[in-house]
């Protein structure tokens, strides 16, 4: 018998060391050191003193031309044809309880959008598509055909989403990918790439003397703060662009921050949530393009007023009207100033926790979450406006900051997210420490994120509007 109890205990021993070996191998404290003086800020840092934006020193005419192409891929073909935008089948991205089950059929048609601006030697082109995001590696081969066959870079090609939850899935590979978008669907990214080719193309052969304006109103019913009620901000304003051709032509930016989920995980057919009824009012009233960027969308809900969609129905019309009714007194301008400064950010290790102060160690966070070291931060000058992308759900209350940094010094800002990369939640430092989606599971960089952000965005900004 006591044979029997030695070999227990060390059978218990071994399981014990064992297990914290593994332990040991597998988890490590989440970093808290500062940002500053690490190798990822220094590198940023360096790429941010050495860019020097181009800003006109008076405002110069404008060319404007519009662009779409259709999104929504055709479903039930009996073979994959990629680039006709045909498929068997095309999960939803958006909802992981969807647990990647296909799209039954199509309530919205799916677009991509494209304002293209030219202002003297510089040319940007803003980029609207009904999509959740706009994955890095569809933008990769987006991009690369937009240099190759239309000669523009990176950094002139503002990229964004609506961010519905009822567009497109398929495009991503690996567990976390998969959870949000469903299965991966080889040819999901060209036909994506494709589409936005497509707008750009059409916006840039489109330009013509054209006039600009910009305004913005505040609607605070719309909006609340998800993760921390009444003691969090919100970001209400829901801000415009306006561009009219001299035909009479005429497209729409907007801008809100809003998440897109008036509408559940429980609708299977490709929509495009509050966003595509925006769209959808504003071209019925001016005749033109209606290009819908999502906002700073971190933490921020939308309050509709109703369930499905008339609730969505409701809020996009209801956005609609605050546009329509403001843009006869949008004064235009048949000049601008246009520049464009992006720079190349390097991120911190992942931190994907396990606990609050416990975190995968980001080697084998790597495996699960196959997620870039570097992202694009950009701002694009437009008059005394700048509009700031983000590769991530950045935070509504993150923005206002930004806003109150830019018009202390006479400039307006607009903030938006899913710039054609994705690194998770940006939401701020004080809420890391709580439970659930955002802090905990989706902030896949660590707490220092958004300082760091917030840093170099400001920078990035200021060197527009300082020259």
């Amino acid at each position: 018998m006591q044979g029997w109890l030695r070999i227990v205990r060390r059978g218990a021993v071994a399981l014990a060391v064992i297990a914290a070996a593994v332990t040991v191998a597998v988890l490590d404290t989440v970093d808290w050191r500062p940002y500053p003086g690490t190798d990822y800020h220094e590198k940023t840092s360096r790429r941010l003193a050495a860019a020097r934006p181009a800003v006109p020193p008076a405002p110069e005419v404008l060319w404007a031309g519009f662009g779409r192409a259709r999104l929504t891929p055709t479903i039930g073909a009996a073979v994959d044809e990629p680039l006709a935008g045909r498929f068997r089948a095309v999960p939803l991205a958006g909802y992981g309880g969807r647990r990647g089950r296909p799209a039954t059929g199509v309530h919205d048609e799916l677009e991509v959008k494209a304002i293209a601006l030219r202002g003297g030697e510089v040319t940007a082109v803003l980029v609207g598509a009904d999509a959740l995001i706009v994955p890095a590696e569809v933008t990769d081969l987006a991009m690369a055909r937009i240099k190759t066959e239309l000669g523009l870079p990176r950094s002139h090609v503002y990229l964004s989403a609506t961010h519905t939850h009822g567009g497109i899935g398929g495009w991503g590979e690996g567990p976390v990918a998969e959870a949000f978008a469903g299965k991966f669907v080889p040819g999901v990214r060209e036909w994506f790439a494709d589409r936005i080719v497509v707008a750009v193309r059409d916006a840039l052969a489109d330009l013509k003397p054209s006039e600009l304006g910009q305004d913005r109103f505040l609607a605070p019913e719309l909006v609340r703060n998800r993760l921390v009620g009444a003691l969090g901000k919100t970001d209400p304003e829901f801000s415009f662009l306006v561009v009219r051709q001299r035909s009479g032509r005429t497209a729409v930016a907007g801008s809100f921050a809003a998440h897109a989920t008036v509408l559940g995980s429980d609708v299977m057919e490709f929509h495009g949530d509050y966003p595509g009824y925006w769209q959808r009012a504003v071209e019925e009233a001016t005749g033109g393009l209606a290009v819908f960027i999502a906002g700073a969308v971190g933490s921020h809900s939308p309050v509709a007023g109703a369930k499905g969609f008339a609730g969505a129905e409701r809020m996009g019309r209801t956005l609609a009207a605050g546009v329509l009714e403001r843009l006869a007194a949008t004064a235009l301008s048949p000049s601008v100033r246009l520049a464009t400064s992006t720079v190349e950010v390097s991120l911190p290790e992942l931190n994907a926790r396990v606990t609050d102060s416990l975190r995968l160690r980001p080697w084998l966070a790597g495996r699960l979450l196959p997620v870039r070291d570097e992202c694009v931060l950009q701002a694009v000058r437009i008059g005394r406006v700048v509009w700031i992308s983000t590769p991530c759900d950045f935070s509504g209350e993150l923005a206002l900051g930004v806003k109150d940094h830019l018009r202390a010094r006479g400039s307006d800002a607009v903030v938006t997210s899913f710039n054609g990369g994705y690194v998770g939640y940006v939401i701020p430092r004080k809420y890391y420490h709580l439970p659930g989606y955002e802090p905990r599971t989706m902030s896949f960089h660590g707490p220092n994120v958004p300082d760091y952000f917030d840093e170099t965005i400001r920078a990035l900004a200021d060197g527009l509007i300082t020259r």
